[in-house]
């Protein structure tokens, strides 16, 4: 049903789009006729909007992979370096929520490992609405900053990295089926800031997927419930994922591509010393407007990305 009212909606916008041409080309061709000047800026205003309308409806055309349409959970992880690779992982995660705002998409953390002094170790961000995986794919990679430490008393020059996976929300038993037989699932307590905020319960969950070895845990929720079908939804998306590289390998040796290893395929790097620059290693594309990338104005990075691999 959801996909029935997508295709519903997207038709609906193509139909408006050629109805709204039709009515600009009668208005020009009354125009012409009577030769009226007084419609010029009016039809030229109205041809602008369609044409920006157009490159919009176009550009959703690069949405046409099998998951596109889905909701993205992203996985940050720090790398390392310590406090400065977890600082910069709760940059990216912070960067990744005001984009969501922006973009109107809702977002939730599902689970996160804090740094012992500042940032995180690791993060799992749910975004959610129409074609955020579509849009967050083109974030998956290893993410490098430049900067002056605030956490060194001589105030060097530091290069921090974090991983960025992202993953499409799936369904167990549509998308993909897990049997009962292939989990084991753990419990355990949920670490906390001590005091009252030791789990007394063991509300925290691990499963671990036996035929793969893929492991998820999940203890933000008090409830050992909720964090089991958090950890579920986690390893479906896992799962999926590793059938789409399983799928994009295969095709690269019969292309005789060659795929660098996840950490190694640096996509992006934010120098804030001794010059302000962010640059997309994979397009080219650069802005020295660093606070508002950070600050989540990544569209223009995630679109010549996407625009770039049209066809691959």
């Amino acid at each position: 049903m959801r996909r029935l009212a997508t295709l519903k909606e997207e038709v609906e916008e193509w139909r408006n789009l050629e109805s709204r041409c039709g009515t600009l080309h009668e208005l020009l061709e009354i125009s012409i006729e009577e030769d009226e000047d007084s419609l010029l800026d009016t039809l030229s205003t109205e041809l602008m909007q369609i044409q920006g309308k157009l490159n919009d409806l176009e550009f959703k055309l690069v949405f046409s992979g099998p998951y596109d349409d889905r909701n993205a959970i992203v996985a940050l992880h720090a790398g390392a370096g310590g406090v400065e690779s977890q600082d910069w992982a709760g940059m990216l995660l912070r960067m990744y929520i005001r984009w969501a705002e922006r973009s109107g998409l809702k977002s939730d953390v599902l689970d996160v490992s804090s740094g012992e002094e500042a940032g995180i170790k690791s993060v799992i961000l749910q975004v959610s609405g129409p074609n955020a995986y579509g849009y967050l794919k083109a974030e998956r990679g290893v993410h490098r900053l430049v900067r002056l430490s605030p956490f060194d008393s001589d105030h060097a020059r530091h290069t921090s990295f974090a991983l960025a996976e992202v993953l499409p929300q799936v369904e167990e038993g549509v998308d993909v089926s897990i049997s009962p037989d292939d989990i084991k699932i753990d419990v355990f307590r949920a670490g906390g800031a001590g005091g009252q905020s030791v789990q007394k319960n063991s509300t925290a969950v691990r499963i671990t997927h036996l035929p793969t070895g893929i492991k998820v845990s999940c203890q933000n929720e008090r409830s050992q419930r909720q964090n089991k079908e958090i950890a579920m939804r986690i390893l479906t998306a896992r799962l999926v994922e590793l059938e789409m590289e399983e799928q994009a390998k295969h095709m690269s040796k019969l292309k005789g591509e060659h795929i660098s290893p996840e950490w190694g395929n640096q996509i992006r790097s934010y120098v804030l010393h001794p010059y302000r620059m962010v640059k997309d290693h994979r397009t080219n594309y650069e802005t020295s407007d660093s606070d508002g990338v950070l600050d989540g104005d990544i569209d223009s990075f995630v679109k010549a990305y996407l625009t770039s691999m049209v066809g691959e």
